[in-house]
C-alpha cells in the first residue's frame, strides 16, 4: 500500500476513498516509474475543514477540492522543469487532504462521475507531493499533460 487514508467524513468510507486513492497513487506511480516504498496520507473531509485548512495554510478563507502538503521541496529551478525524484530514507512523501462537499459539488457541475473526479484530485494531489505545481504556464502544461495520461491509463477521460 501506498496511501494510508484517514476519513474523518463518514461519506468518504462509503465512497471508497482508500481504494481511490490508492488507484490513484499506483497509477502515478507506475506512469513515472517510481519504485520504493513510498507513502502518501490521505484525509477525506468536508468543506468545513477543508477551508479551516485553506485559511491556516494559505491564507484563502473559502473551502476548495484538494490541498496538499509535501514532506521536502522537488520542484524543478526552471518553469516547466522535471522535479528532482524522491530520495533519501524517509518514505513519507506528504499528506493531502480532499473536501467531499466541493468533490461532489464539482462532480456534478462538471457532468462526471464522482469516483474519476476524486481520482483526478488524488492524482493531482499526489503529483503536487512529487513536485509539479501549475502556476506558470510551462509547469501546467507539464502537471496537466501527465494528470490526463495518468487518468487515460485508467479509462478515464481528459478533466481539461
Amino acid at each position: 500500500m501506498i496511501t494510508d487514508v484517514i476519513c474523518e467524513d463518514p461519506r468518504w468510507e462509503e465512497a471508497g476513498l482508500e481504494a481511490l486513492s490508492e488507484t490513484a497513487a499506483q497509477a502515478v506511480f507506475a506512469h513515472l516509474d517510481l519504485t520504493g516504498d513510498w507513502e502518501v496520507v490521505v484525509m477525506g473531509c468536508d468543506d468545513a475543514r477543508i477551508a479551516v485548512l485553506n485559511a491556516d495554510f494559505r491564507d484563502k478563507d473559502k473551502a476548495t477540492n484538494v490541498l496538499s502538503w509535501p514532506s521536502e521541496e522537488r520542484a524543478a529551478d526552471d518553469a516547466g522543469g522535471q522535479p528532482l525524484s524522491p530520495v533519501g530514507p524517509d518514505p513519507e512523501l506528504g499528506d493531502i487532504a480532499i473536501s467531499y462537499d466541493t468533490c461532489a459539488r464539482e462532480a456534478a457541475e462538471a457532468g462526471k462521475t464522482f469516483t474519476d473526479h476524486v481520482t483526478h484530485l488524488a492524482v493531482h494531489g499526489i503529483l503536487h507531493l512529487l513536485g509539479y505545481d501549475h502556476i506558470h504556464d510551462k509547469d501546467a502544461a507539464l502537471m496537466e499533460g501527465l494528470e490526463t495520461e495518468i487518468l487515460g491509463n485508467l479509462g478515464i477521460a481528459d478533466p481539461y
